[in-house]
């Protein structure tokens, strides 16, 4: 244990000195801290890596995953507050050195070690002395896979490292020692342990189970069959792992008792609505748990307005908000949604845009007494008058905990909902050509957004916006071929998990972020000036680069991503 805990002190520094070789003058042996009387702790010190997270590097991914991309703007108090993440929003002078990328880096790869260290202590058991073992090893491969899937995502190339690796050999392994597709099958491995070995129902709240596992195993698969070649172009989409994604995600949808929520704004809500039906996993957060500050969400800190506490950073965009026009019909307005700015007053949305989205004068978190205000706004002239509203709570809910000068709660945060496995089986069937089957989940999810207006509803009766939303009807509203399905999903996801950090991971896996920002660069340079000369350059901006200090621990050893 001495060993890993210098390795991973040494992974965040250009340098180890030789004094780090040096023996503690105490040390807990396996003998003193392992056994079936110890073993639990090495397991939940894993789950709880799920919140080990910062601001500067949150894992709720929102600077990747929603400002990279046409969701939202960094905010803050200009440019120049986290300066790393403008350059990552507009995609220049994105280098190897930003340390938040090695905080992050740095971050998920203590997680992995806590459930590798997990795992070691369990295979010392025997399932007499501990009759959990197997279980609790589907939960540490649940994890570990997680873990790696999120950094997959983010820098595709990643060394891989389980508990069969001595901590001496951490420094040798490269993160180019498995092709893009051996990677994908070492994650998919840990999931398929996962199923094999969890129990179908949580023996604990926030336990991963079986179909947690298949969630995870069904949007690996997806991710997967979308090949790409060393370039980052989408060369091929594999069929066999479509099917598989269908496979797993009918378990789920099936079999599991999970299901949709019905409101959307019950998955966003602290309290009594967590860990609903809906929440297939989700991070477990708290307050008043003996601990100075609680088990705050410390990674969504930033994103609280300025009339409420700080910072006002991870804004809604204004393509964002535009996306959730509907025509009279009630269906999105695919071709010219962005062409004018949404006005309320006259325009009709979908009802979860204020699920979604603050706006002035509408309800902040459905409080009729607390109006959300533009002079809430740290930065309006840059970012707008928007604010995100999902990570958020209300001002007046016990989770709400002043850490001076921020904000924290401890509402959960939703990893995979039932939704997202809708969503994949939908897309899974529609890159099949089977887009007839699709249909039914995706007008399901329309029809939910439906029916979640009660919250919206002010005491006069009246609503903050004049909601419609439309189901498709092949041959009457729309033609339900592939081409017109594939657009019809893929706006559906952003409508659905806006600002949850999965935008820009989505627009790589279907190979089309250049295509996508850069028409949003050319709109939005209209409205702000720093997006002028924003482009995304193809083959290099589909990933991050690998972290220099990363690089600099394994001497060498790790290769940088194309094109930094």
């Amino acid at each position: 244990m001495k060993r890993i805990i210098y390795i991973l002190i040494c992974m965040t520094m250009l340098s180890c000195s030789n004094e780090l070789d040096m023996g503690p003058k105490a040390l807990l042996g396996d003998d003193q801290v392992g056994g079936a009387d110890n073993v639990d702790g090495f397991v939940t010190a894993a789950y709880s890596s799920l919140g080990n997270d910062h601001y500067d590097h949150p894992f709720s991914l929102w600077p990747f995953g929603n400002v990279r991309s046409d969701d939202a703007y960094k905010g803050g108090s200009g440019p120049a507050d986290i300066q790393d993440f403008h350059f990552i929003e507009t995609f220049s002078n994105v280098t190897p050195n930003f340390g938040e990328l090695d905080a992050l880096w740095y971050n998920y790869y203590i997680a992995i070690s806590r459930a590798n260290e997990a795992l070691n202590q369990l295979a010392l058991l025997s399932e007499e002395e501990y009759p959990e073992k197997k279980v609790r090893e589907g939960e540490m491969r649940f994890l570990r896979g997680y873990q790696y899937f999120q950094l997959k995502i983010m820098f595709k190339y990643i060394p891989y490292i389980d508990e069969t690796v001595p901590d001496s050999e951490y420094e040798n392994i490269s993160n180019v020692a498995l092709s893009n597709d051996e990677l994908w099958e070492k994650i998919a491995a840990d999931f398929q342990f996962a199923i094999d070995n969890l129990p179908v129902s949580k023996t604990d709240i926030g336990r991963a189970d079986k179909f947690a596992a298949q969630a995870m195993l069904a949007k690996t698969r997806l991710y997967q069959s979308y090949e790409q070649d060393d370039d980052n172009n989408v060369t091929n989409i594999n069929t066999g792992k479509l099917e598989e994604v269908v496979s797993l995600a009918n378990e789920v949808l099936n079999n599991s008792p999970y299901d949709l929520e019905a409101d959307f704004a019950y998955n966003f809500l602290p309290g009594d609505y967590e860990n609903g039906k809906e929440s297939i996993f989700a991070v477990q957060y708290s307050t008043d748990d003996g601990t100075m500050h609680g088990r705050l969400n410390f990674g969504d800190v930033l994103a609280v307005p300025m009339g409420l506490g700080c910072c006002d950073f991870h804004k809604p965009s204004q393509n964002l908000v535009n996306a959730y026009k509907t025509s009279a019909d009630g269906l999105p307005e695919f071709d010219t949604y962005n062409q004018s700015n949404l006005d309320f007053a006259t325009n009709n949305v979908d009802p979860r845009i204020d699920h979604t989205i603050a706006t002035p004068g509408h309800m902040w978190k459905y409080d009729q007494n607390l109006l959300y205000e533009e002079s809430w706004n740290r930065s309006p002239d840059v970012y707008g008058v928007h604010a995100s509203l999902k990570e958020n709570v209300s001002p007046d809910c016990p989770c709400f905990v002043n850490i001076d000068p921020f904000y924290g709660n401890s509402k959960n945060r939703i990893l995979v909902r039932y939704a997202d496995v809708m969503l994949w089986k939908a897309e899974a069937l529609i890159e099949l050509g089977r887009q007839a089957e699709a249909l039914e989940l995706i007008n399901r999810i329309r029809e939910r957004a439906q029916a979640s207006t009660e919250l919206l509803k002010f005491a006069n009766g009246s609503y903050m916006g004049n909601y419609l939303v439309g189901i498709y009807v092949d041959g009457v509203n729309c033609n339900w071929t592939q081409d017109f399905a594939r657009k019809a999903l893929r706006w559906e996801r952003r409508l659905e998990f806006a600002m949850e950090g999965s935008r820009y991971f989505d627009l790589v896996r279907w190979g089309i972020a250049k295509e996508i920002m850069d028409k949003y660069f050319m709109k939005e340079k209209e409205r702000i000036s720093y997006y002028e000369g924003s482009s995304v350059t193809k083959g290099r901006d589909e990933y991050l680069p690998i972290p220099q200090k990363q690089i600099n621990f394994s001497k060498g050893l790790y290769q940088q991503n194309v094109g930094y």
